[in-house]
């Protein structure tokens, strides 16, 4: 009988001793540390703008600090618009070369084209009087398009000598999709995401008013001056052209 107890009492040992080793070679499970639920917005959590943190505040604060003697809104003001033009034209460019192999000024032929409706047709004078480029400069942009095959010449019926820009298919087709293009994924819809719909009424009536005053006030100068010097007799071709009433 003791030696029957000793024996049991060895096994239990040992089944004791297994189970224990069997329970040390699991691994101990990772416990995952809740993340603090945080309470405030990401709006709240950025830093305060300091004035001057861009670039275009760090040009009218320095502006504003050398010629604190002037008032310098206007001067500023035009500064800005220049800015926003080189963005928004640099962006537009890029595009224009990666998706259709032609310059942002050379799709703008194309798009003031377009805008008119069919036949999309128009005189190279109309084109750059929209385009406010010089008839040298238009020129040049309708032999490129010509050489892509995006716009040809026609006899102009209405003008001896003259003759008429029209849009091919494939200038159509392309044209079409930079509409389309620029409608989904304008290069200012980023910025004009920030703004309230009050706020962009606000920038677009601001925006029209400006460009509606400063083409009736300014852009006749401009044309004169460009169709003067390219006739090579400008006091002679002012003389000729009645006075544009301001």
């Amino acid at each position: 009988m003791g030696q029957q107890a000793a024996a049991t009492k060895l096994r239990s040992s040992k089944e004791v001793k297994s189970m224990s080793a069997a329970v040390a070679k699991q691994p101990t499970p990772i416990r995952k540390r809740k993340k603090p639920t945080s309470t405030t917005s990401p709006e709240s959590n950025r830093k305060p703008r300091l004035p001057g943190s861009s670039h275009i505040e760090l040009i009218t604060l320095q502006w504003q600090h050398e010629r604190n003697d002037l008032d310098l809104s206007n001067f500023l003001l035009a500064i800005y618009f220049m800015r926003l033009g080189t963005l928004v034209e640099r962006t537009f460019d890029r595009m224009c070369q990666r998706l259709w192999g032609i310059s942002g000024s050379d799709m703008r032929v194309l798009l003031a084209l377009r805008r008119g409706g069919p036949p999309y047709a128009k005189r190279p004078t109309d084109l750059y009087r929209a385009l406010i480029v010089t008839s040298g400069a238009i020129t040049k942009k309708i032999d490129r398009l010509a050489s892509h095959g995006m716009v040809e010449r026609m006899i102009d019926p209405g003008h001896a000598g003259g003759f008429i820009v029209h849009l091919t298919k494939k200038g159509l087709d392309t044209v079409e999709q930079a509409v389309v293009k620029l409608a989904k994924e304008s290069s200012i819809a980023p910025a004009m995401a920030r703004f309230s719909e009050d706020e962009r009424a606000a920038g677009n009536e601001f925006c029209l008013r400006t460009l509606a005053l400063m083409e009736e006030l300014v852009l006749p100068d401009l044309e004169d001056e460009a169709e003067s010097g390219s006739s090579g007799s400008g006091s002679k071709a002012a003389a000729r052209r009645p006075p544009r009433s301001r």
